[in-house]
This record gives C-alpha cells, structure tokens and sequence, in this order.
C-alpha cells in the first residue's frame, strides 16, 4: 500500500511540475489558430512536457495497475520486478511519435505556402473544419474501441503481458497507442484553436481526464463531439466572437 501511495504522488507531483513548467514556457505564446510551432528541438521539448501535464493523470490508474500487477507477479516468483517507469516511458514515446508527426506535417504545409490559410482568407474555414472533423471523430466506432480501453485496462494487463523490461516498455506504448487514437481527434482540436494556448490546452485536459476517469464518461465523449461540431460552425462563421480563441496577427509571439 505504501508503495502504491508513493507511485501516486509520484505521478501526482510529475504532473504538476509539468503544468508549472508549461504554464512558465508558454505564457504569452498563444498566436491562435496557426501557431508558429518553433525549431524541432524546442517543440518536442515543450510538446512532451504537455503531454505529461495533460495526459499522465488520467494515465495514472494504468500505471498504478501495471505496478500492482508486476509487484504481485514478481512476489509469486513468476518474473523479476519492473519498475513503472519503464511503462511510461512507452507511453510518452508514443506520444512523442504523434508529436513529431504533427510537427513534420506543419512544417510540410509551410514549405508549401500558407498564402491560403490567412486568417482573412480561408484559415477560419480550415480551423472550424478541424474541430468539426475532432467531432466527428468521437462519434466513431474506432473511438469507442479506444476509449473502452482506456476506462476499461484490467483485460489488457492480464491478457496481454509482456515480461521483462522491453516488455514494460512495449506494453506502455500499446497502452499510449490506444490512448492516442481515444484523444487525437481532441488534440487536432487543440492544434485548431492554437497549440500554444493555456486555455484551450486546459479545457483538452479536462475533456480527457473526464472522458477516461468520470462515470458515464463514454456517454460524455458523444457530448464533447456535438460541442466540438458547434464550436467549428461557430469558429468558420464568426471567429472573433468565440472566448479563448486568440486572432491570428493581434497577438506578438515571444521567445
């Protein structure tokens, strides 16, 4: 139990610290839809501390139960101890992945010129069909399978474990493999509305935590899609009027 307590405030403390640091780097860099994303090394530097601000506590009952389960397969003798760090560490890798895919699109889409993405042109269009298409997203079958995982993980430690430490590692990122297709339609939401926004990333948060860890949660991920569907029609049609969403040009970005 104690050592159960400890992992906890662990992962408790490891995400907090990572919102304190975020809060910290981002503060003022929100340039809305379309926010310069900065060289490789610092966005993937920022990007991983987001994802274990966000991520890691509706991750943490996952962790805890892979710590249960191999402490008590290492006290029956039937393998050596894992520590839970490896798990993570599969888990962040993947969404390390996602990152770095995302970030290799953006900057393919500049290389090709983004004259037709002007917040005066076509931007609002694009942004609002993001979000439309996130919502979308939630209502599909793919998203249920994945999100059912995520509330429902105790068939999957027992059914699908890997010994050793290369196992841990594997099995966290087939863990982060789910939860990454349960949130990315969430997370396209957030790169819609300005990747670099506190507000915008904070309210993701909630919707992930609440959709992984709530009850009735599954019934709330139909919700959050009917939201997100009238938040593009809002977004496409009149921007300036939507709370949160900064304006692309209004606002300097700062290093």
């Amino acid at each position: 139990m104690g050592d159960r307590a400890a992992l906890a405030a662990t992962l408790a403390t490891g995400s907090v610290v990572a919102w304190i640091v975020t809060v910290g780097r981002m503060r003022g860099m929100d340039a809305g839809p379309g926010t310069d994303l900065g060289g490789l090394g610092w966005f993937v530097g920022i990007w991983v501390t987001m994802m274990v601000a966000m991520m890691l506590p509706s991750a943490s009952p996952m962790v805890l139960l892979f710590a249960r389960v191999a402490r008590e397969r290492a006290r029956k003798g039937q393998a050596g101890f894992v520590p839970a760090w490896l798990f993570v560490a599969g888990y962040l890798l993947v969404w390390t992945v996602a990152g770095l895919a995302a970030y290799g699109l953006y900057r393919a889409v500049v290389s090709a010129g983004t004259g037709w993405l002007t917040w005066d042109g076509n931007g609002p269009y694009v942004a609002g069909a993001a979000l439309a298409a996130a919502g979308l997203y939630q209502l599909t079958p793919l998203k249920d399978v994945c999100l059912r995982h995520c509330r429902s993980p105790l068939h999957f430690l027992l059914h699908g474990w890997r010994q050793g430490r290369t196992g841990a590692v594997r099995m966290g990122a087939e863990h982060g493999a789910f939860c990454l297709g349960c949130c990315w339609g969430l997370m396209l939401a957030l790169f819609a509305l300005g990747v670099m926004s506190l507000f915008w990333m904070a309210l993701v948060a909630v919707a992930v935590l609440v959709e992984k860890l709530a009850p009735g949660g599954r019934q709330l991920s139909r919700v959050f899609a009917l939201a997100l569907i009238a938040l593009g029609i809002w977004v496409s049609t009149a921007p300036a009027s939507v709370p949160g969403l900064v304006q692309p040009g209004t606002q300097m970005m700062s290093r």
